[in-house]
């Protein structure tokens, strides 16, 4: 009974972890990635569409997006979403294509976004606390039905406690390469 609660602590907290990897992906450093651009969604024949469903995004160089849409009448649409959007990108339209060009980040872009970073990071952090409460709360009514005794569920308090020391040690860590790949000129 405690190894399930442990194991599923520990999916619940890798799923935080996944989450968080995937916020950090949107967070600009100054290079050009898909993943900056793909979940932008913008109005496409009266429904909301990310622009990953709507177009095909490549790198051609390192700091330049190429976004070709599958339909060329969502090719105003899908830049009204890329100029409404919070990245500071300006899209330009080359024919049936739409170019962005990453400018250099500034220093005080730099520390807004990794302020940002901070931001997600915490919510990270505060999820896995939830997962871990969770977790904690049915240990507990485990020992009180009687199906564990009370040193098992002293011993699962403790690895539970470990397992949330291991993920908030993971959050910190990709917190610290996001930083640093953001701060990098």
């Amino acid at each position: 009974m405690i190894k399930g609660v442990m194991n599923d602590t520990r999916k619940k907290m890798e799923e935080v972890l996944e989450s968080i990897e995937g916020n950090f992906a949107k967070i600009r450093t100054g290079r050009a990635r898909p993943s900056l651009v793909e979940d932008i969604k913008a109005e496409y024949y009266g429904q909301v569409t990310p622009l990953n469903q709507m177009a095909q995004i490549s790198v051609p160089e390192a700091r330049q997006l190429v976004i070709n849409p599958y339909d060329n009448n969502a090719l105003e649409d899908i830049e009204k979403a890329i100029l409404k959007s919070d990245l500071d990108l300006t899209p330009n339209t080359d024919g049936d294509l739409i170019r962005i060009n990453i400018p250099e980040l500034t220093e005080e872009r730099r520390k807004k976004l990794a302020k940002l970073a901070d931001e997600k990071a915490e919510e990270g952090r505060i999820a896995i606390r939830e997962v871990r409460r969770e977790a904690n709360n049915e240990l507990e009514d485990l020992e009180s039905s009687g199906e564990i005794s009370e040193d098992n569920y002293h011993r699962g308090l403790d690895n539970v406690q470990q397992i949330t020391d291991e993920y908030i040690n993971k959050v910190d860590t990709l917190l610290d390469k996001k930083k640093s790949a953001i701060m990098s000129v």
